[in-house]
């Protein structure tokens, strides 16, 4: 993962709708297929930032061959989908090596049929390590968070204005948490993970930022009772948090 290329860690633009949108859209976006089968017509998109291509990364379950095509179904956690490697006239002989049943990495764009969507590939080829299978979920979650992130700075820095303190409760908001036997300080770092939007959940360190009045032991004793009593659940490392009910 590199995020030195952009808002999501790829080359991307914000632009416009229309015409000029689709002639400015630049870069390649990380993707589960279950993303792209719930994407847009606009094209490939994430929090108002338009790309021209996407990355996937796919068990490939079955392979047909024709004279101007091959047409790979492709499989992932999340869904399946057919895409297609058209063929230069006179070189219909030189197929990429990829075998069924083994993982691929795909780089095209979406192309949608008749309420079906489709890839149209670029590139194509058999990776050599399952720790590619990782690194693409890591980069698929890395792309939604600095896309996450972007969006919140454009928006103005509105955000947290529903985190402040009541004076009544002692310096914390009493939410609905208190039904699972949750109050102070408990309650408030639940609500704090409960409300964070992002698909990797949120971070001690973001989390000891919001409430740097309680201290780190504190906190991690809080974390840790949460985690223990099934009220949240860690995500992409043991310090990234998710709430169960979220």
């Amino acid at each position: 993962m590199n995020d030195s290329f952009g808002a999501s860690g790829f080359n991307a633009t914000a632009t416009g709708s229309g015409a000029a949108q689709e002639n400015k859209a630049e870069g390649i976006l990380p993707l589960t297929i279950g993303q792209i089968l719930e994407s847009s017509e606009d094209g490939i998109q994430l929090y108002g930032v338009h790309y021209s291509m996407l990355s996937l990364l796919a068990i490939v379950r079955n392979v047909e061959h024709s004279s101007t095509k091959i047409t790979y179904r492709l499989e992932d956690h999340s869904g399946q989908l057919d895409a297609h490697l058209w063929l230069e006239e006179g070189n219909s002989d030189k197929v990429p090596g990829v075998s069924t049943d083994t993982y691929a990495r795909v780089i095209g764009s979406v192309r949608n049929h008749g309420g079906t969507k489709t890839v149209m590939i670029f590139h194509i080829n058999q990776i050599s390590s399952p720790n590619e299978v990782t690194t693409h979920l890591l980069e698929v979650l890395n792309a939604r968070y600095k896309g996450e992130q972007y969006a919140k700075g454009a928006a103005g820095g509105a955000e947290g204005a529903s985190e402040q303190p009541s004076a009544s409760t002692g310096g914390f908001m009493e939410t609905d948490g208190n039904a699972m036997g949750l109050s102070g300080k408990q309650l408030v770092v639940f609500k704090a993970i409960k409300n964070h939007m992002s698909d990797t959940g949120i971070s001690r360190q973001e989390l000891q930022k919001k409430f740097s009045h309680i201290n780190a032991a504190e906190l991690a004793t809080i974390v840790d009772y949460m985690t223990q009593e099934g009220i949240i659940y860690t995500s992409v490392d043991s310090d990234h948090f998710l709430c169960v009910d979220a």
